[in-house]
């Protein structure tokens, strides 16, 4: 039995096409992988300690090869619980709108949170940065308003496909599937909807062999 982590990160819900086009995906995967586990995480319903005082001291300790001191290794506590219940997963699925041709901060939070040394990657003069999260595939659904392809000027403004998948790369992934929806804001109602159903057709297609 695999465990599947879905990780939410638009609080739009209902009117999200990120989210509308997880949804098939994960009906998909639970129909051809009966036996999984599948966890949603939704970032804007998980406490997020915020990375400062304390926790930030902490992190400087493990970056200097010093002891915490009992107030950081208490703080540092909730640190170590996020990043244990990220690494408890076997395959994951993320969906994320674009704001501001980033990421959500509610999503950059949390990998605030996860990209740790000893953790999620470590260092060496020797190897230099190594990931520590391998061996598990990553599907990632984006939903933007507008349009970034390859080869355009625009491509260089995407910068929620780019961070994502090279932050995600850090640490270790190296199988990242990605399906992208745009531009949500530029087409009409009917267009829209026909190319939300395309997504979604994909979407249940890479959960089957996922």
């Amino acid at each position: 039995m695999a465990r599947l982590l879905y990780i939410e990160a638009s609080p739009r819900k209902e009117r999200s096409a990120s989210i509308q086009v997880a949804r098939e995906f994960l009906a998909a995967y639970r129909q051809s992988h009966p036996g999984d586990e599948v966890t949603t995480l939704d970032l804007w319903q998980t406490p997020l300690p915020p990375f400062d005082g304390a926790i930030i001291d902490a992190k400087y300790r493990i970056l200097h090869g010093e002891a915490h001191t009992a107030v950081e290794k208490e703080a540092w506590r909730a640190v170590e619980e996020i990043i244990a219940h990220f690494k408890g997963f076997d395959k994951y699925l993320f969906s994320l709108p674009m704001w501001n041709f980033g990421i959500p901060y509610i999503l950059k939070h949390y990998i605030d949170i996860l990209i740790q040394p000893s953790y999620t990657f470590s260092y060496s003069p020797q190897e230099g940065y190594k990931g520590l999260v391998v061996g598990k595939p990553a599907a990632l659904i984006y939903a933007r308003g507008g349009a970034y392809p390859p080869g355009t000027p625009a491509e260089g403004m995407d910068m929620q496909k780019r961070y994502l998948e090279m932050i995600l790369g850090f640490i270790g992934f190296t199988d990242l599937r990605p399906i992208v929806i745009e531009p949500t804001l530029m087409l009409g109602r009917e267009e829209y909807a026909k190319m939300v159903e395309t997504k979604k057709v994909a979407a249940r297609a890479l959960a089957a062999e996922f």
